[in-house]
């Protein structure tokens, strides 16, 4: 009698214990982890669409931007930049074209998740349109061109003019869809 009551606190203190780590790790630690991020400058990842001001460009400096595209090991896909660097001045509004081929039998939708090299660089590379901002739904066999229009801030410390890099990786966020796109 007395080895079953115990069993019980037991199994009880373990499913208490089992049901605090779980709340812990679903509403704790993400938003530990962004401001861990956040504050070391860790991950690289820009800030999402940028508001744009009016800002002068800086023609007398010039800041390389390197383009790498991967796809993670269940993405069938072609994916690649059409360039694989530019030369930019700061402020100057950029335009670079990625490659993505659907090589696959089936209707796949896939998302491109960005982050940057150095990862202090996020914070002066500024999207104002790309293709990573929505999900990218493409056809058995159909080819896109996928649009990347980008602004390096004039406030680029001069350190860091040259190795930019913007990386694109691309993940499968499905494999059906519907027969009507935009």
């Amino acid at each position: 009698m007395e080895a079953n009551r115990s069993n019980r606190t037991l199994l009880g203190q373990l499913l208490l214990l089992a049901a605090g780590m779980f709340a812990f790790a679903i509403f704790v630690m993400p938003p530990l982890y962004d401001l861990f991020c956040e504050i070391t400058g860790l991950g690289g990842k820009t800030k999402g669409v940028y508001e744009a001001v009016e800002v002068k460009i800086d023609t007398s400096r010039e800041v390389e931007v390197q383009f790498l595209a991967s796809n993670n090991e269940s993405m069938p896909w072609v994916f690649q930049p059409t360039e694989h660097h530019v030369v930019v001045h700061p402020g100057e509004a950029r335009k670079v074209t990625f490659f993505a081929h659907n090589t696959t039998g089936r209707d796949m939708v896939a998302q491109a998740i960005p982050s940057m090299v150095p990862n202090n660089t996020a914070d002066y590379f500024h999207k104002t349109e790309c293709f990573c901002f929505n999900n990218q739904p493409l056809a058995a066999g159909e080819k896109a061109e996928l649009d990347l229009i980008f602004i390096v801030d004039p406030d680029l410390p001069a350190q860091l003019q040259t190795g930019v890099r913007e990386k694109e990786k691309v993940e499968t966020k499905g494999e059906s869809v519907t027969k009507s796109r935009r």
